[in-house]
């Protein structure tokens, strides 16, 4: 009885200890094994001049290392690739690139994605301070800028999930506005 009692007390320490240890750096491992795939979204826009949120849909898809696309089928059909150091946008027949390497403060705010998406903690804390909060099951990382250029337009980044998967972003602008996207669990290729 008391070996068992015994036993009981030393597992659930030993539980309580490995709960406890979750960290940016066990996060980011646990990001990086994740090989991508494709999932929905729910993106809601909430704008100052607006009574209502702009509500948008759509795909997801993510290979990693190098490739994250954005479909977009409502309230109006858009594309957003983004591969290596090229952000390339389609929306009315008018398509539009960006290279990343030219615009900093655009690479530095599409990065926290992809780099979080890729589990690459160094990328993330060229620009930004990393605050970790929850279990692996249930995690919350909220980047807040530390480059000026990137402040003056975003306050924070927070992304929620579990395990390996981004189930959740929000950005606060530096104005107010924000955007809440919601991901549906991905589903792999």
């Amino acid at each position: 009885m008391i070996r068992r009692l015994f036993t009981g007390l030393v597992l659930f320490g030993l539980a309580t200890l490995a709960h406890a240890a979750f960290g940016v750096e066990q996060l980011m491992a646990e990001l990086a094994r994740n090989p991508g795939g494709q999932a929905k979204f729910v993106e809601k826009r909430y704008l100052a001049l607006l009574d209502k949120p702009v509500v948008a849909t759509g795909d997801l898809i993510y290979n990693a290392p190098d490739l994250l696309e954005k479909r977009t089928y409502t309230p109006k059909v858009e594309t957003m690739v983004l591969y290596k150091d090229t952000l390339s946008l389609e929306r009315d027949r008018r398509r539009m690139q960006i290279q990343l390497s030219q615009r900093p403060e655009v690479a530095a705010f599409v990065e926290s994605i992809r780099s979080t998406l890729q589990g690459n903690r160094a990328s993330l804390e060229r620009n930004y301070t990393l605050k970790l909060t929850g279990t692996a099951d249930a995690w919350t990382l909220t980047l807040v800028p530390i480059e000026q250029r990137i402040a003056a337009l975003l306050q924070r980044i927070t992304l929620s999930g579990a395990r390996q998967q981004v189930l959740g972003i929000e950005y606060l602008q530096a104005d107010g506005d924000r955007t809440e996207m919601t991901i549906e669990p991905v589903r792999l290729p």
